[in-house]
């Protein structure tokens, strides 16, 4: 895919993100988690991280309820594999997790944070 076919799509993807993402990105976007700064459907190798922070080789993926069947936890398996194998962390969370309790997955990020130790840019206002 081209440079910009992957712009395109990942464009698509956030206008067509749901409750969850929306509420997670408000909280991460702009640095306001501890000044970490998170892209949205962000391209990694041939896939696109829901969000993830290039300083911290982290990536966050919510799940709905479809990521409950056989054949999509087996597809998420590789996708995770194949994401880490590019030196990423990926953590999963339910829609569910992040729209009851968001600040699991702050929580989550700065834990990942302290223990690689990356000095973040300053926290947005």
């Amino acid at each position: 895919m081209t440079r910009q076919g992957r712009t395109d799509r990942a464009r698509a993807l956030r206008q067509s993100s749901g409750l969850a993402e929306t509420r997670i990105w408000a909280l991460l976007r702009g640095g306001r988690c501890d000044g970490h700064k998170f892209r949205r459907q962000h391209p990694i190798g041939r896939y696109y991280a829901d969000f993830a922070c290039e300083a911290l080789r982290l990536v966050i993926e919510l799940d709905g309820g479809v990521h409950e069947h056989d054949d999509v936890v087996l597809n998420d398996h590789y996708r995770q594999q194949d994401i880490q194998a590019l030196g990423w962390i990926v953590l999963r969370f339910t829609n569910s997790q992040a729209l009851s309790e968001p600040q699991r997955v702050l929580d989550a990020v700065r834990d990942h944070a302290r223990r690689v130790r990356v000095v973040p840019h300053p926290p947005a206002a």
